[in-house]
């Protein structure tokens, strides 16, 4: 993937964010993290490895570790491998100008993936199980908008039937 558009926002002779992605050893899981950004607006972003690069999307309120708690996730640009690592301060005047911190990270198992559904199992600090994004059809043709929720997990009879 591209980091093209990533790169275009940004001028790294003013922000301590990584400019090209970082090398990982093969041995290491999937990378997941949510940091918590104080820009124009408090959000979080959640972030998946795929492909080489940080797959993210802005979560408006505090992500949900309960079933049947939806949250809006709005689709931004991909971000560099290493950028799971970054917390610090964007200077104002610059995209994304604000505090950022990680709110927590771990690994992550893609579950079922496709154009318009991603289902991961999450081990993290903060958040563990299965979680869920769906793209949501926008009225207006834009496809960022998702939701993200967490799975409720199955029954132990469900778990043990072969």
């Amino acid at each position: 993937m591209s980091l093209k558009e990533y790169r275009a926002k940004r001028r790294f002779t003013r922000t301590r964010e990584p400019s090209v992605s970082m090398e990982k050893k093969p041995e290491d899981g999937l990378v997941y993290v949510i940091q918590k950004h104080r820009a124009s607006h408090l959000h979080f972003d959640l972030r998946l490895e795929e492909a080489g690069v940080l797959k993210s999307w802005a979560i408006p309120k505090v992500p949900p570790n309960t079933p049947g708690i939806r949250r809006l996730a709005v689709r931004t640009e991909d971000h560099p491998l290493g950028y799971e690592r970054f917390e610090g301060t964007i200077p104002k005047g610059e995209y994304g100008a604000g505090t950022v911190e990680i709110w927590d990270r771990g690994e992550y198992r893609l579950l079922e993936s496709g154009p318009d559904r991603m289902t991961v199992e999450i081990s993290g600090r903060r958040l563990n199980g299965r979680f869920a994004l769906i793209r949501i059809k926008a009225r207006e043709g834009g496809d960022k908008t998702w939701l993200f929720f967490k799975l409720r997990e199955p029954a132990v009879a469900d778990r043990n039937d072969n």
